[in-house]
């Protein structure tokens, strides 16, 4: 007998900024909520915003910007107010992210109107940060009883991307309790027809033309690991006269002037390229003109670029210090190290010492390990699972 079709849910996610150039949370949000809607869903979104920020007019989803806010807590005296009227009209509303005022804004409104809801974390309790950033950890113990312990502790689940991820957040703050629930993740499976993106990208970027290129996509900030990147190629370019280092994405810390410095010191400048942010197109056409996807990071959370890649066929050269390491360690899918100079060049070593069969060997598991664990229909219907387990579990 055909199945009962299940009943559509209206989703809300609420971020504190919809800019795509601050990472991975909002193309998370982003993409699964693009294939829910294809699946008979709705989802929208409420951000801190300005109404008038230019990157909201090409959001493909239904935005509500609140802001502009204040101040880096992203303080809007616009949020409350409109989840009081609104809320109760969603079946589920979602959290993105913690330790900016979206998050204390959604938990006291939803006690008030006696709804449940759910956070996603996105790595933002991964205790590494308290050897990284030591003042900003005491500020945020201090934060912590009063405002994310309870946003935590009262949520009908509080989800994370990896088993890795969900074990590093009971280490961070204490108290600490939460309905933990592990989700899958990833994102929408990449063009894969490369040749005519490929051309048109390397039209754009001769320089690349002819050349083995190792791709960096992402933000260019220090916790990515770039400078480690940046040293350990010096190592190897020798080794490989054809290899070129594409290092893409934002410069939002004024970071990049100081790493092309050092590569004019180590006298590789001329073979790396800095092309800014890549999207659409432009985006897909660097992972098809490359051959391997390096992320030396000293923190990751998921890594949708990590996804990207590998529904590109690209094997990952990546730190252990990226949540999804075990994953891509244990389908042979890429090369993993410790986050040091050390691990970024012996991933770069080995990667170059494989013989061109088992580098194609290697490429041909990544769409494996994208199909089964990191497939934007999975992270579609996870996120759906979660809602429908809260919806038929009743909480005070």
């Amino acid at each position: 007998m055909p199945q009962p079709e299940e009943t559509p849910v209206r989703l809300l996610h609420v971020i504190s900024s919809a800019d795509p150039s601050n990472g991975g949370p909002i193309e998370g949000v982003r993409q699964r909520g693009l294939r829910l809607l294809e699946m008979g869903h709705q989802v929208e979104v409420a951000c801190l915003d300005d109404p008038r920020a230019p990157h909201l007019e090409s959001f493909p989803l239904p935005v509500h910007a609140l802001g502009p806010p204040r101040g880096s807590y992203h303080f809007s005296t616009s949020l409350q107010p409109w989840l009081r009227a609104h809320a109760g009209g969603y079946d589920a509303v979602i959290v993105n992210g913690i330790w900016q005022y979206h998050s204390f804004a959604v938990w006291q409104v939803m006690r008030e109107l006696r709804q449940p809801y759910v956070v996603f974390t996105h790595g933002m309790l991964d205790p590494r940060f308290k050897q990284n950033y030591p003042l900003k950890h005491l500020k945020k113990c201090l934060y912590w009883p009063w405002a994310e312990y309870r946003v935590l502790r009262d949520a009908a689940a509080v989800l994370f991307t990896s088993e890795d991820e969900r074990l590093l957040a009971r280490r961070s703050f204490w108290p600490y309790r939460a309905q933990e629930v592990v989700v899958s993740y990833g994102t929408r499976l990449p063009p894969q027809d490369g040749s005519p993106l490929r051309e048109a990208f390397l039209a754009a970027h001769p320089e690349l033309r002819g050349k083995r290129v190792l791709l960096f996509l992402g933000r260019l900030h220090a916790k990515k690991g770039c400078d480690l990147l940046v040293e350990a190629f010096a190592h190897v370019a020798a080794e490989e006269p054809r290899l070129h280092l594409l290092m893409a994405g934002p410069d939002q810390t004024g970071w990049v002037a100081q790493l092309k410095a050092r590569t004019r010191a180590l006298g590789v400048a001329d073979r790396i390229s800095w092309p800014g942010m890549l999207q659409g197109d432009a985006k897909w056409g660097a992972f098809h003109s490359s051959e391997a996807f390096v992320l030396p990071s000293h923190q990751e959370n998921f890594g949708i670029s990590v996804a990207e890649a590998l529904g590109c066929g690209l094997s990952v050269l990546i730190s252990d210090k990226v949540n999804i390491w075990r994953e891509v360690q244990a389908a042979g899918a890429g090369l993993v190290a410790e986050d040091s100079l050390p691990g970024t060049l012996k991933n770069l070593r080995a990667w170059l010492a494989m013989s061109p069969e088992d580098r194609a060997a290697m490429g041909r598991r990544t769409h494996d390990l994208f199909a089964d664990r990191f497939s934007v229909d999975r992270m579609a219907t996870a996120l759906i699972d979660v809602v429908r387990a809260v919806q038929a579990s009743p909480r005070s």
